[in-house]
């Protein structure tokens, strides 16, 4: 009876060191250890961002190391096309508690190409908008079979070379993550845009929602295939939506490689956007 009443306490006392602790008592100045970390989730490379937040006290780099969009532009058959270049555009992330981080997005430099057989070719080059972003986890951060976040963020017009609209925009996204049977995996996002008129005479809403699956595919390679929709409120607009296709493949538990093409299925898309990327948590 003894014995088995030291097994029992034993076991209930292993069972206790292994529990992890709880987590609300890290911050950004007291880090999260290493060994509670949750597995790391990125915002990348798909359009559909995750509601799982960066830990306490930790820094996250996402970025693409190149991108590439091709835009042949064609309502009136008048043969414009633009080429787009992004050279690491790239998001800094930090957690400011267990299920709050801010997020820092910035695009280094753009080079845009176009060609119009009435106006000639033009080309803009230069350091583009910047955007802020917090990202709140409501459920799920920690384990369940769904997570919740709401993202507000803020966009600040520094781009160089008329590579924006030069005006202040904002907008709230709200990403939801579900886990399937088979071991696959559904991310939902919709998203409200408050975005300066064409004309800049006002502001306009615009509405985004994606929805992505992924699966691994072998060992540390997974892949997803998304749909994107963007439609806007504002007079004579048009569609946008995409398909997307990538891969991801975890080089390490803090490093992420990942790959993929958008491709665009209306005419307000861009035609095609290849990309290659990495993702790194210290």
């Amino acid at each position: 009876m003894k014995s088995s009443l030291a097994l029992i306490l034993v076991s209930c006392a292993a069972l206790a060191a292994d529990a992890p602790p709880d987590k609300s008592q890290y911050h950004l100045f007291n880090p999260t250890p290493p060994q509670w970390l949750r597995e790391m989730s990125t915002d990348r490379p798909d359009k559909t961002e995750s509601p799982y937040t960066v830990d306490a006290g930790h820094f996250q780099i996402e970025m693409d190391l190149v991108n590439y969009s091709y835009d042949k532009y064609n309502p009136a058959r008048d043969g414009t096309i633009v080429r787009t270049w992004g050279i690491a555009p790239i998001n800094l992330k930090v957690g400011l508690l267990n299920n709050l981080d801010v997020q820092l997005v910035l695009q280094p430099h753009t080079y845009v190409h176009t060609s119009d057989p009435a106006a000639g070719v033009s080309k803009q080059r230069g350091f583009g908008d910047l955007v802020t972003r917090v990202k709140w986890n409501l459920w799920g951060d920690d384990g369940g079979a769904t997570a919740f976040a709401l993202m507000p963020y803020l966009k600040l017009p520094t781009n160089q070379d008329q590579l924006g609209n030069h005006s202040v925009e904002f907008g709230l996204i709200a990403p939801l993550a579900v886990e399937l049977p088979a071991g696959w995996g559904m991310g939902l996002m919709t998203q409200l845009d408050v975005v300066r008129d064409t004309t800049s005479s006002g502001y306009h809403p615009e509405f985004v929602n994606t929805v992505t699956f992924g699966h691994d595919i072998v060992g540390d390679l997974g892949g997803y295939v998304e749909f994107y929709s963007s439609v806007s409120a504002e007079r004579g607009s048009s569609w946008v939506g995409t398909v997307d296709l990538g891969l991801t493949y975890a080089l390490t538990k803090n490093i992420q490689l990942d790959a993929g093409i958008n491709l665009g299925v209306t005419r307000a898309a861009d035609d095609w956007n290849p990309f290659v990327g990495i993702s790194w948590r210290f």
